[in-house]
């Protein structure tokens, strides 16, 4: 059987997302999650994959700059939905039904930001993928936000329900919260020591 590759180093999740716990565990068997505060709405980008990027910094240096957090690798992480306007997560219910309404049927882009900082420096990028949600009626979409409650995901779904979503391309991971192809080869840079900064 083929040896499953761990990080072995101390490790911080800046997130309290259980979608990016779950993800997480599949390569650390330790780590300790501090969630960061940080002012999203004071965040302002030209695109959505700028925006991404620059939130995930700002998580993962926050939570770096913790006393307890010395000596560890903090990963931080945002996610974003794209079309024609960025839909990060709804405000309440009648703004979910309208990110729905204004998903179904069509294409979109789900970015998502990754910050890894270490003692030695950090590492900054952005992953995107194409989802498509299926076609709905204003009552479908209502009925969909009552029995998901998807209140606490970027653009009110989760591909991962398997209810919304249609069809997808690229990362299922980064779609979900955590672009782990990518992270996992960060973070076998960092293990080996061969960590650099990259903005």
């Amino acid at each position: 059987m083929a040896r499953i590759w761990k990080f072995s180093e101390p490790l911080v999740l800046a997130s309290e997302s259980p979608r990016r716990l779950e993800l997480l565990r599949s390569i650390a068997d330790d780590f300790a999650v501090i969630p960061a505060h940080v002012d999203e709405s004071a965040v302002k980008a030209a695109s959505p994959r700028a925006l991404v990027r620059e939130l995930s910094r700002r998580k993962a240096f926050a939570v770096k700059a913790l006393p307890e957090c010395a000596g560890k690798v903090v990963i931080g992480a945002d996610t974003v939905v794209y079309l024609g306007e960025t839909l990060g997560k709804p405000r309440d219910f009648d703004d979910a039904v309208r990110m729905i309404l204004l998903l179904q049927g069509r294409e979109h882009h789900v970015f998502t930001g990754v910050t890894v900082a270490g003692d030695g420096g950090f590492t900054t990028f952005s992953v995107r993928s194409a989802v498509t949600i299926k076609p709905m009626s204003a009552d479908e979409a209502a009925a969909y936000v009552a029995s998901q409650r998807p209140f606490d995901k970027a653009g009110a779904y989760a591909v991962q329900e398997g209810v919304a979503v249609s069809a997808y391309r690229g990362s299922l991971t980064n779609i979900i919260g955590l672009p782990m192809e990518k992270l996992v080869k960060i973070l076998k840079e960092v293990q080996r020591g061969s960590y650099r900064t990259v903005y």
